[in-house]
């Protein structure tokens, strides 16, 4: 595996910070790719308090006060909040805030950031959306850091209520019971055998992906469905919606179904998509019996970022800012290559069965370090077609946001309706599953 990018130098010292492989992907004008995180809040923003808080956190980060400077590296740089921090003009009488939020970020993507400064800005809207009374926008070169990096900066800036000197904890894991001696010789016999077979399975998987992504390079291309973007498309302006649902919705089918939250998540998005995709092809195919427009065979695949640290739990996550840390800031990931399995089923269930599935054999699979290494190839050979998909957790509620081509899918938020009706006709299938059961009993 190639090094990951190092993360921090003295900043008294004129230290030159190297590009990984991936950050110097992220720098050629074909990737110039950007990261766009939006924080809703309860009350009106003063500009000046955020700017002094910048002054107090992002901007001791190297990353954040250097300028990228092509085959030289991160170099440090002044930092003048006035061109980073934009305050928003907004007239008090729009009459659709939420579109005014979607607008304003899709305007934001047309116009690069100055590589001769720190490559990062701050919007502030005081503007009162269906979600907050104010928001923020950042937009980052993702060339600074991936999502984990990120997120282990937002973490070293807060502190708990109770105690401003700790950071958050997380509930810890209930420890496991320990065993009778024979018991845990038995396990340790079952244990042999399972690591073995699961050290074949692992080879297999491994080989298995290899192939696939080799294929992938050569040949094997996704069918050209609606959604799918011709050539140019990551070129055009991305437009951004999002709709947040409940999370303990999602961790009830979780455990219902044995899964996780990120199976779950890859079921509601392949019933959405079955769902999206065949009202698209309906103007167009003959209809069947069930109003089914789908064709069949149709391979669509997804490409899911996985972090490649040994990260676990908030304090690991903050410690990537500590100077001398052995875990490293910058863009160190790999991707599982998904296919997703568009067709309509009469039990809802069954996608995330399915999702479970296969998600289990690509963990299982040494092929994501693999992609690391490929990852300039991939991109190359893959791209980005059309559409991403993010979902991020905050405290009971799921956010599921969408990246799109409007020239490619004109109507989003009915991609975010069928996603959520998926949901709700997921957890209506485990409900009356869990009914079932007890009336049996």
């Amino acid at each position: 595996m190639a090094a990951a990018d190092n993360a921090y130098s003295s900043h008294g010292h004129d230290e030159r910070l190297k590009l990984s492989p991936a950050t110097r992907i992220f720098h050629s004008l074909k990737y110039d790719s950007y990261i766009v995180a939006i924080i809703g809040f309860k009350t009106s923003i003063d500009p000046n308090l955020i700017k002094t808080g910048l002054e107090q956190t992002l901007i001791k980060h190297p990353r954040f006060s250097s300028k990228l400077v092509k085959d030289e590296g991160w170099i440090p740089s002044s930092v003048n909040l006035e061109e980073h921090v934009i305050v928003a003009s907004i007239d008090e009488q729009i009459d659709d805030p939420d579109r005014f939020m979607e607008d304003y970020i899709s305007h934001m993507t047309k116009t690069p950031l100055d590589f001769c400064r720190p490559l990062w800005e701050l919007h502030i809207l005081n503007l009162k959306t269906s979600q907050s009374e104010a928001s923020v926008v950042f937009r980052i070169h993702h060339s600074v850091g991936d999502g984990v990096s990120l997120m282990s900066l937002l973490l070293s800036c807060t502190r708990q209520t109770s105690d401003p000197e700790k950071l958050p904890t997380l509930p810890a894991m209930n420890p496991t019971q320990k065993s009778s001696s024979a018991t845990t010789n038995f396990n340790s016999i079952w244990q042999f055998w399972l690591a073995v077979w699961s050290a074949v399975l692992l080879v297999w998987n491994t080989v298995v992906d290899f192939v696939m992504y080799a294929a992938t390079i050569l040949f094997l291309k996704d069918t050209n469905t609606p959604i799918k973007g011709q050539k140019g498309c990551e070129f055009a302006v991305n437009r951004f919606v999002h709709r947040t649902v409940s999370l303990d919705d999602i961790k009830l089918i979780k455990d219902a179904m044995n899964a996780t939250v990120n199976d779950v998540l890859v079921g509601v998005t392949q019933a959405g998509f079955s769902q999206y995709l065949n009202r698209r092809y309906g103007d167009t195919h003959g209809k069947d019996d069930k109003g089914n427009y789908l064709p069949k065979g149709i391979r669509l695949r997804a490409r899911i970022a996985v972090n490649l640290r040994p990260v676990k739990g908030i304090q690991a996550l903050a410690d990537l800012m500590s100077n001398g840390t052995k875990t490293k800031w910058g863009n160190l990931y790999g991707f599982i290559l998904l296919p997703f399995k568009i067709a309509l089923r009469d039990d809802p269930l069954d996608y995330v069965r399915a999702a479970k599935s296969t998600v289990d054999r690509k963990k299982n699979s040494g092929g994501i370090f693999c992609t690391y290494l490929l990852n300039k190839i991939i991109l190359k050979t893959l791209g980005i077609k059309a559409l991403s998909i993010q979902f991020q957790s905050y405290v009971n509620k799921m956010t599921m946001a969408l990246g799109v081509d409007p020239n490619v899918i004109p109507d989003p938020h009915q991609l975010l309706d069928d996603m959520e009706e998926s949901l709700k006709l997921i957890k209506e299938a485990v409900l009356k599953q869990r009914l079932a059961a007890v009336e049996a009993v």
